[in-house]
């Protein structure tokens, strides 16, 4: 008797808890404070250095994740359009075993043009509980999270239905608040330290 309130009891707090870490890992601050990290060529970039920007899109991205890579195509080529009307484009690389130099290198061999910053420690990822690669987030020059989520609905490119981020950005460039301010991202999990 004794040890089954013991293992309801248990039971109970245990899935309290992983309600409250499922939730963490799928919410995501409402604003983010002003940080620096270097890129693959060693030269440091802070978050207020684009604060003149229509709006800030972080793209936490990896060189080893499956996902990550089939999604390379269609972020330079949302960088290549957006970029010229205004909004900045960052790659944040927040996996421990990916080192500056393998970035480098997936950058070239992937054509990626948008600046990719190292967050070692994956301290930056913890800022913005960042989960998943690909992860979006688009910030205001107040660095208030305007969108989060995905690039869009799906993984295969000739599936897609829904172009989330593209959408968003469309909606800051018309003067409109974003009415999809959340989706959930999927991908590789990012490998913290």
């Amino acid at each position: 008797m004794v040890i089954k309130k013991f293992l309801l009891i248990a039971a109970i707090v245990a899935v309290y808890f992983l309600s409250i870490a499922a939730f963490a890992i799928y919410s995501s601050p409402d604003k983010i404070q002003d940080f620096t990290l270097t890129d693959y060529n060693g030269n440091k970039h802070s978050l207020s250095d684009y604060k003149d920007s229509k709006a800030i899109v972080i793209i936490f991205i990896a060189t080893e994740c499956p996902i990550s890579n089939d999604y390379n195509s269609r972020m330079e080529k949302l960088f290549e359009e957006y970029n010229q009307k205004g909004f900045a484009f960052i790659g944040i690389n927040s996996n421990k075993a990916e080192s500056v130099e393998r970035i480098k290198e997936h950058a070239k061999d992937k054509g990626l043009t948008f600046t990719i910053l190292k967050d070692e420690k994956n301290i930056i990822a913890d800022k913005f509980e960042a989960s998943f690669t690909p992860e979006v987030y688009v910030l205001n020059s107040n660095f208030d999270v305007l969108y989060h989520g995905r690039i869009d609905n799906a993984r295969n490119e000739s599936e897609v239905v829904t172009k989330d981020l593209e959408n968003a950005l469309n909606e800051i460039l018309a003067g409109k608040e974003v009415s999809k301010k959340e989706t959930k991202a999927f991908g590789c999990t990012i490998k913290r330290i």
